[in-house]
């Protein structure tokens, strides 16, 4: 059996249905992962609401989900470096993670670590990647620079909090009341409610915003800039035509990095960068951890378990 969470057309949490597929056959340089868990991302009800199809059309029906950790089944004849019994982690850099069995190109692949569970491993590639790379997308990041981070306690706002804390930033984030502490301890210097607060009366001269909430927050944050200052969107497609005259605006797309996700894996399972799980659902209730994911859950990354 492959079981796989696919739409056959956009909509609501009505659309998801689980299918029987196929188990894929690995290319020459694709391995065949048996998934164990997988990640539940934003992405995921943007794309079941068709909200990102100008962007990235579909063949429907399709498999959602865009990061796994699991056991290695098989390996393509040009695959070195991975075995049958492995356990591994990967962004997959498109649809389709939420399947029993997922073909994947090798070079996607990062081991995990050996005192790591798959549950605590489906929760990194997207999140830490995503946070470790949007933080350099506009040029690199220097000691003193002043950074804010919209959406502060989701997966990658978490991560973004500590890395930038740890290049030397000041560090400002916007989050929840009821996350303060939580991201406070991340190591955020200062958090500014989102609810109760206008953050563009709180704040200014900033050299970065990095933005994971998008709509009206966007558009509030370029008052904010430092002169030469930029926004990193990943949640708005359209900041290019959104971005004001002599502002600088820049769309991000995170890129599968091996190398990196291995490293960040690594301090996570040293306990020098906090990876959060709000909460792990069993397979059943995936769809409704979409559907919640759009209206919002606990500070961290909500990881579905395929084996329960």
């Amino acid at each position: 059996m492959n079981r796989a969470v696919r739409i056959h057309g956009y909509g609501g949490a009505g659309v998801v249905r689980v299918d029987q597929v196929d188990v894929p056959a690995p290319g020459a340089s694709e391995v065949l992962v048996r998934v164990h868990a997988a990640g539940v991302n934003a992405l995921d009800w943007k794309v079941r609401q068709g909200y990102l199809q100008a962007a990235f059309p579909l063949a429907l029906p399709a498999t959602l989900g865009i990061e796994l950790a699991g056991e290695v089944m098989a390996a393509g004849v040009s695959v070195t470096g991975f075995a049958p019994g492995d356990r591994v982690m990967a962004p997959l850099g498109r649809l389709g993670a939420y399947a029993d069995v997922v073909a994947i190109a090798a070079d996607k692949l990062a081991l995990v670590p050996p005192a790591m569970d798959y549950t605590q491993a489906a929760a990194l590639p997207v999140a830490s990647l995503t946070a470790w790379q949007s933080l350099r997308a506009a040029g690199p990041l220097r000691p003193g620079q002043q950074v804010l981070i919209h959406g502060a306690a989701g997966g990658v706002g978490g991560f973004a909090v500590q890395f930038a804390k740890a290049a030397g930033a000041v560090v400002v984030a916007t989050a929840s009341s009821s996350s303060r502490a939580h991201v406070l301890a991340l190591g955020a210097d200062r958090v500014i409610d989102r609810h109760a607060e206008r953050f563009e009366e709180q704040v200014r001269d900033v050299d970065l915003v990095l933005d994971l909430v998008g709509g009206d927050t966007l558009d509030r944050s370029w008052q904010v800039l430092a002169k030469g200052g930029a926004i990193v969107s990943t949640a708005a497609p359209d900041i290019v035509a959104r971005t004001p005259a002599g502002r600088r605006g820049l769309w991000f797309m995170m890129v599968a990095d091996q190398r990196q996700l291995t490293e960040i894996a690594a301090s996570v399972a040293a306990g020098s960068v906090r990876s959060t799980i709000a909460r792990v659902v069993a397979f059943d209730a995936l769809a409704q951890a979409i559907e919640e994911s759009h209206s919002g859950h606990g500070p961290g990354k909500v990881v579905v378990d395929f084996t329960r």
